[in-house]
Protein backbone atom coordinates (compact mmCIF):
# COMPACT_ATOMS: atom_id res chain seq x y z
CA UNK A 1 0.00 0.00 0.00
CA UNK A 2 1.35 3.38 -0.97
CA UNK A 3 0.26 6.66 0.49
CA UNK A 4 -0.78 8.93 -2.39
CA UNK A 5 -1.27 11.89 -0.06
CA UNK A 6 2.36 12.06 1.05
CA UNK A 7 3.82 15.46 0.22
CA UNK A 8 7.25 15.44 -1.39
CA UNK A 9 9.91 17.55 0.29
CA UNK A 10 10.34 20.90 -1.43
CA UNK A 11 13.29 21.08 -3.80
CA UNK A 12 16.19 23.00 -2.34
CA UNK A 13 17.56 25.79 -4.55
CA UNK A 14 21.11 25.46 -5.78
CA UNK A 15 23.62 27.14 -3.48
CA UNK A 16 25.07 30.27 -5.10
CA UNK A 17 28.77 31.04 -5.49
CA UNK A 18 28.39 34.27 -3.47
CA UNK A 19 25.86 34.66 -0.64
CA UNK A 20 25.24 37.19 2.14
CA UNK A 21 22.90 37.08 5.14
CA UNK A 22 22.39 40.86 5.00
CA UNK A 23 19.01 41.56 3.30
CA UNK A 24 20.36 44.88 1.94
CA UNK A 25 23.09 43.09 -0.02
CA UNK A 26 22.65 42.32 -3.73
CA UNK A 27 23.99 38.82 -2.92
CA UNK A 28 21.15 38.00 -0.49
CA UNK A 29 18.83 35.16 -1.62
CA UNK A 30 15.95 34.71 0.82
CA UNK A 31 14.91 31.29 -0.58
CA UNK A 32 18.25 29.81 0.50
CA UNK A 33 17.66 30.74 4.15
CA UNK A 34 14.45 28.71 4.33
CA UNK A 35 16.76 25.68 4.68
CA UNK A 36 19.68 25.06 7.03
CA UNK A 37 23.03 25.57 5.33
CA UNK A 38 26.50 24.89 6.61
CA UNK A 39 29.82 26.48 5.74
CA UNK A 40 33.11 24.66 6.14
CA UNK A 41 36.18 26.91 6.07
CA UNK A 42 39.62 25.26 5.89
CA UNK A 43 38.10 21.96 7.02
CA UNK A 44 36.23 23.32 10.09
CA UNK A 45 32.54 24.18 10.17
CA UNK A 46 31.94 27.86 10.97
CA UNK A 47 28.75 29.27 12.47
CA UNK A 48 29.60 33.00 12.40
CA UNK A 49 29.90 33.58 8.63
CA UNK A 50 28.09 36.68 7.35
CA UNK A 51 29.08 36.38 3.68
CA UNK A 52 31.04 33.98 1.50
CA UNK A 53 32.38 33.54 -2.02
CA UNK A 54 33.41 30.03 -3.07
CA UNK A 55 35.17 30.94 -6.34
CA UNK A 56 37.27 33.71 -4.74
CA UNK A 57 37.87 31.52 -1.64
CA UNK A 58 36.92 33.95 1.18
CA UNK A 59 34.42 34.44 4.00
CA UNK A 60 33.49 37.50 6.03
CA UNK A 61 33.05 37.20 9.79
CA UNK A 62 32.34 39.85 12.45
CA UNK A 63 35.38 41.34 14.20
CA UNK A 64 34.27 40.67 17.78
CA UNK A 65 31.82 43.20 19.20
CA UNK A 66 33.25 46.11 17.22
CA UNK A 67 30.66 48.12 15.27
CA UNK A 68 30.88 50.97 12.77
CA UNK A 69 29.19 54.36 13.23
CA UNK A 70 25.95 52.98 11.79
CA UNK A 71 25.84 50.12 14.29
CA UNK A 72 26.80 47.41 11.80
CA UNK A 73 29.50 44.93 12.86
CA UNK A 74 32.95 45.38 11.35
CA UNK A 75 33.87 42.45 9.11
CA UNK A 76 37.10 40.55 8.65
CA UNK A 77 37.75 38.85 5.32
CA UNK A 78 39.42 35.48 5.77
CA UNK A 79 40.89 33.64 2.80
CA UNK A 80 41.02 29.87 2.45
CA UNK A 81 39.08 26.84 1.24
CA UNK A 82 35.29 27.37 1.37
CA UNK A 83 32.73 24.56 1.14
CA UNK A 84 28.98 25.20 1.34
CA UNK A 85 26.36 22.50 1.91
CA UNK A 86 22.80 21.87 3.05
CA UNK A 87 22.45 20.28 6.48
Amino acid sequence: MTDATATPSPAKPELPDHLSIDPRSPHHVAAIFEHDIGIRFNGKERFDVEEYCVSERWIKVPAGKTVDRKGQPLMLKLKGEVQVFYK
